[in-house]
């Protein structure tokens, strides 16, 4: 794995985080910002960094929670217990999507520091897909792509719900929804369908049936080889298309 480790300075502090490269020592052109799931950077998000990387970016992985101080670790099953469950809910929800918003202006600086400075792909999974959708709306000139899997709330009533910025997305999103998702219900697919068509924005909503939330991340109960390969090939799509 190529993976060097890295401290980000925010406004708020000091964010950890992670920089993965190719493997075979390519150079790679463009950079992407992996925003985590719920239960932080850990082996599986950075499984998934590495073979984004050796598919030739430059992959940023941050810690989202950073605010919190040292937690965890968790892995993708911790929501099964209560204690677990309530330390990674206080900290969601101690994490907005404005916070997030700000943070990312310091993770696309890094991504220009290690060299890229060519249009950045975004890719989100729980909590991040709607990060990750946030960040293109609020850096146009920057993120050219932006992909979301079993992204939760992202048309929700709340004010600060990605849907209500997709007229100021310039990047083409991809989002991937899981069959069955409470945190992601038809009504919000419609929702997010309709704001992105009216804003103009190149998109493609597409539903995993018979998949469950967080079936893209291998340490998930509920993973789906299957499933998670039709993942990579529309992510890899995506950013081949979009950042080319």
């Amino acid at each position: 794995m190529m993976k060097q480790d890295i401290e980000i300075k925010t406004a708020d502090g000091t964010a950890k985080a992670a920089l993965f490269r190719p493997e075979n020592g390519a150079d790679a052109k463009h950079g992407v910002i992996l925003y985590m799931d719920a239960m932080g950077p850990r082996a599986s998000l950075q499984e998934i960094a590495q073979r984004l990387a050796d598919a030739g970016y430059v992959v940023l992985l941050p810690d989202l929670f950073y605010r919190f101080g040292a937690y965890g670790p968790f892995d993708g099953n911790a929501f099964n217990d209560p204690a677990s469950r309530e330390t990674i809910l206080t900290m969601l929800r101690g994490t907005t999507q404005e916070m997030t918003k700000a943070d990312s202006a310091a993770f696309l600086e890094v991504l220009s520091d290690a060299g890229v400075q060519a249009p950045v792909g975004v890719v989100g999974y729980c909590m991040g897909g709607g990060r990750a959708l946030t960040a293109a709306a609020a850096y146009p000139d920057r993120i050219a792509a932006a992909a979301s899997f079993h992204g939760g709330n992202l048309a929700s009533d709340a004010e600060d719900s990605p849907h209500r910025f997709a007229a100021d997305i310039r990047a083409r999103v991809y989002v991937g929804v899981a069959g069955v998702d409470n945190s992601f219900p038809p009504e919000q697919s419609a929702r997010l369908a309709e704001a992105l068509r009216t804003g103009g924005v190149d998109h493609i909503i597409e539903n995993y049936v018979g998949m469950a939330h967080g079936w893209t991340v291998p340490d998930h109960g509920i993973y789906d080889e299957a499933g998670a390969e039709r993942h990579w090939k529309r992510l890899l799509n995506l950013f081949d298309e979009a950042l080319a």
